[in-house]
């Protein structure tokens, strides 16, 4: 059977405390980070997913990439 404390310079703590712990410390540290606009206006993708990368337009080229090579 799994241990639910776990000793800390010779202190018991429970797990579950120490993830709200955790978690508390997180959400406290993303309250302070400033927010980061994008340098310019986000444009949705509207590519086929297989069309969005570099190498997935490689390995599934369309049937138009044949026909403007041809």
């Amino acid at each position: 059977m799994r241990p639910d404390t776990i000793i800390i310079d010779g202190r018991a703590h429970r797990w579950r405390d120490i993830v709200e712990l955790r978690r508390r410390q997180l959400e406290a540290w993303k309250a302070t980070r400033p927010a980061q606009p994008a340098l310019f206006a986000l444009r949705e993708d509207f590519r086929p997913a297989s069309q969005r990368t570099v190498a997935r337009r490689y390995y599934e080229p369309s049937l138009l990439d044949r026909l403007r090579q041809g």
